[in-house]
């Protein structure tokens, strides 16, 4: 099977395993979109730079703090949130949520599937 016919299965996985996600993006570290699954037509450009906006954010923090790669960052709104999560050293992976979603269930899963991509690569 193709390496991105793999990534999309992984993502599939992922929304699968919690249905209420708005949507999950792969995206490399530059900001460009890899592969995505959206459910309400969100334009995956936009928040795969997002998405590398916020994780090289999070990159400067943990090397000012000098505590080690980055795993994850979040951000939360009042509407929902979006976690973004390393997937190895060359990829992200961004997860949106609806507001009142189980972090705890989206963490263990997301957190599987980001490390499952990053061996991958």
């Amino acid at each position: 099977m193709a390496k991105v016919e793999v990534l999309k299965n992984q993502l599939e996985s992922l929304q699968s395993a919690v249905p209420e996600l708005k949507g999950v993006l792969l995206a490399s570290n530059e900001g460009l979109p890899i592969a995505h699954s959206f459910t309400n037509g969100t334009d995956p450009n936009s928040v795969a730079a997002l998405a590398a906006a916020v994780s090289g954010l999070g990159r400067k923090v943990t090397d000012k703090l000098n505590t080690g790669t980055l795993g994850e960052v979040s951000v939360q709104s009042a509407g929902g949130a979006m976690f973004v999560y390393s997937a190895g050293s060359k990829a992200i992976l961004a997860v949106l949520t609806p507001e009142g979603a189980n972090a705890g269930l989206i963490h263990m899963e997301a957190r599987q599937t980001a490390k499952d991509i990053g061996e991958l690569f």
